[in-house]
């Protein structure tokens, strides 16, 4: 059964179409339960307005979603908004991955080194007695906590092992990054999005 995936990407990706060629893939698909997902993204341009509207946007978009792609181009790793919708989807349950796209060739055919892993820059800490959840941004040189979602840093899980109990984990121990072209993405994408 095909799942909704919401995709947080930069729009500049858009523009140079490396973002697009993963979000349409499907098109090319027998039909959507053959690609695995539906798109649940929403585009940049709809970001301009202010950002109380664009959270609720966004969280909107993640509404019966149960998987995030992050789309990783040169700075997808900085945007605001990638961080809000990497942690909204984390506090969501979203299983949560990310796809490089600058192997893909660009409009004027061009392709790029791949960008920094944005899971490198976002952290978690886990309480003393594992029943908490404090976010982390890596910003201006140091790892503050981050506070944008629900006016809360700090939120209630499930306990989980007692080996991550009061730890700080960056999200790329718990998160996957695949190549697009060397993973085979186009075979490979509805594999990620379940896993």
């Amino acid at each position: 059964m095909a799942k909704r995936v919401f995709f947080c990407f930069h729009y500049e990706d858009v523009k140079s179409f490396r973002a697009n060629v993963v979000r349409n893939h499907w098109v090319t698909k027998d039909d959507r339960e053959v690609a695995g997902f539906f798109d649940a993204s929403l585009w940049e341009e709809t970001r301009k307005r202010g950002k109380t509207a664009l959270k609720r946007l966004i969280n909107r978009g993640l509404q019966n979603t149960s998987a995030t792609s992050v789309l990783i181009g040169s700075q997808t790793y900085i945007r605001s908004w990638v961080r809000y919708e990497i942690l909204k989807s984390l506090k969501r349950g979203n299983n949560i991955f990310g796809v490089h796209i600058n192997g893909i060739s660009d409009k004027n055919k061009n392709t790029k080194n791949s960008g920094p892993n944005p899971f490198d820059y976002l952290g978690i800490k886990y309480s003393n007695d594992g029943n908490r959840l404090t976010m982390y941004e890596w910003k201006n040189g140091s790892w503050t906590t981050y506070s944008e979602i629900d006016d809360s840093s700090r939120y209630s899980i499930k306990r989980t092992s007692s080996t991550y109990w009061g730890k700080f984990f960056r999200l790329s121990k718990f998160y996957t990054t695949y190549l697009w072209n060397k993973d085979n993405g186009y075979n490979n994408f509805s594999k990620w999005v379940g896993d």
